[in-house]
């Protein structure tokens, strides 16, 4: 039997929760249990299909770990009673604790259509040897499908076509790939460039069955079209991993992820926090449960709960939701409510934007137009959101505009930004985006 102060159950959130308890109470002992042998950096996955070129270049070291003095064991827990704060794993090891932390993350989501068990169509699954037996299949795929157009589904297309004579095929059931993160006119923009690539793209059209004998051979939309497909990759989506905490008993909610408060701390157990995809998420903006599941929300909750394992730090303000893509070469990212979504919410706003190359002058090298779209509560001139397109400077510039959303700045406030500039390296003082998109929405604020 082992004895531990803290248990952390999981992979990546699981592992900043360790080194946040770590920091914050240094004479506890912390044990971190995960079923992986390797854990995988989520967000980079798609990449091992192209960029990186295989699994073994998208992990995260064990080495992280043993400096902070985290205990790793590699097993599977199977059961919790947490009336004696006892966890059993798979192999029959037991482990004490008298703290647990939830890190269990999520699982793909799988629809249940006709045909979705045959040989070749693949879930992207978080495993190190289930994603390279895929790449290794994959050698052979002359006619790639790809079922979902969010972010997965394009980063996935862009990848695939890297270094490789195949047809690549996008499905998307909405009217744009990637409708339910960007606004329409950022939607375009990202598949054209996905387009210039030779993927193709079918939006608008759901599909109705896998089709083949053993394995996969084409994919059949509700029209009947047929598609062909030799490979099948499933981006639809995932769903809380939370099995294990509804055999403990602990309350879940929506969509089946482990209820918890502004601390972390479960519902049902003072001693039980859990974080990441399989902790129930409220928005930042109108405090509803939100389905969101990102890795910066989950390391932003995963340092929250390590921190209040022992005494309440910090409270969790909400999911802004900021999150970032590239596709062939062109990025695009969004902090906080879009302007569909806010409409959506009945909100009264209005929308600044502005456009400028990220350098100056915009006739430097590899110099890049840099779109800035912000969207402004009309009553009080709170920042709620901001979309961009550009270059990689953007990745930092949408981490700007979640500080300001969080700190409930105004357009007012944007417009007296003090940025720090260089020709090379930003846009000009005089035209810097996301200072001209509030100029422009100041006016129509006040009128």
């Amino acid at each position: 039997m082992i004895q531990t102060d803290v248990l952390v159950l999981g992979g990546l959130s699981g592992i900043t929760a360790g080194l946040s308890c770590r920091r914050h109470y240094p004479d506890k002992k912390v044990v971190l249990v995960r079923k992986e042998g390797t854990v995988l950096i989520p967000c980079g996955i798609p990449y091992i299909y192209g960029t990186v070129g295989g699994p073994q270049n998208n992990v995260i070291p064990d080495g992280l770990l043993e400096t902070n003095n985290i205990e790793l064991v590699k097993g599977e827990a199977v059961s919790v009673d947490r009336e004696h704060k006892l966890v059993t794993l798979k192999d029959g090891e037991t482990i004490l604790y008298d703290k647990l932390v939830f890190a269990t993350g999520s699982l793909p989501l799988v629809p249940p259509i006709p045909g979705v068990d045959k040989k070749n169509i693949y879930a992207i699954k978080k495993d190190f040897n289930y994603l390279d037996s895929v790449l290794d299949e994959m050698k052979s795929v002359k006619d790639l499908v790809i079922v979902g157009g969010g972010f997965i589904g394009v980063e996935f297309a862009d990848e695939c076509r890297k270094g490789r004579d195949i047809n690549v095929t996008v499905i998307e059931a909405l009217s744009h790939c990637l409708q339910m993160a960007l606004d329409d006119e950022f939607c375009a923009e990202a598949e054209a460039k996905l387009l210039e690539t030779g993927v193709k793209i079918m939006t608008g059209v759901k599909v109705e069955a896998f089709v083949g004998d053993e394995a996969v051979s084409g994919v059949k939309l509700a029209d009947g079209t047929v598609i062909k497909a030799d490979m099948v990759i499933l981006g639809i989506g995932a769903t809380p991993n939370t099995e294990l905490a509804q055999k403990a008993g602990l309350e879940l909610g929506f969509r089946n992820a482990i209820k918890v408060d502004r601390y972390m701390q479960t519902y049902t157990d003072p001693n039980v926090f859990a974080c990441g995809d399989c902790a129930e998420k409220q928005s930042f903006f109108t405090g509803r449960p939100t389905g969101v599941m990102l890795a910066s929300i989950a390391t932003s909750e995963a340092r929250i709960a390590g921190a209040n394992l022992y005494s309440t730090v910090h409270q969790n303000c909400g999911a802004i939701s900021v999150f970032s893509t590239i596709v062939n070469g062109r990025a695009f990212a969004v902090a906080g409510l879009t302007e569909r979504q806010a409409r959506q919410y009945g909100m009264n706003i209005v929308i600044g934007k502005a456009e400028a190359p990220d350098t100056h002058p915009g006739g430097m090298p590899n110099s890049t137009l840099i779109k800035v779209k912000l969207v402004f509560a009309k009553e009080t001139g709170v920042l709620i959101g901001g979309s961009i397109s550009g270059g990689k400077s953007i990745g930092e510039m949408v981490n700007v505009l979640s500080a300001c959303i969080m700190h409930r700045m105004t357009a007012d406030d944007i417009v007296k930004f003090q940025m720090g500039t260089h020709p090379a390296l930003t846009s000009s003082p005089i035209a810097y985006p996301i200072v001209n998109a509030a100029c422009k929405a100041v006016l129509p604020i006040r009128q």
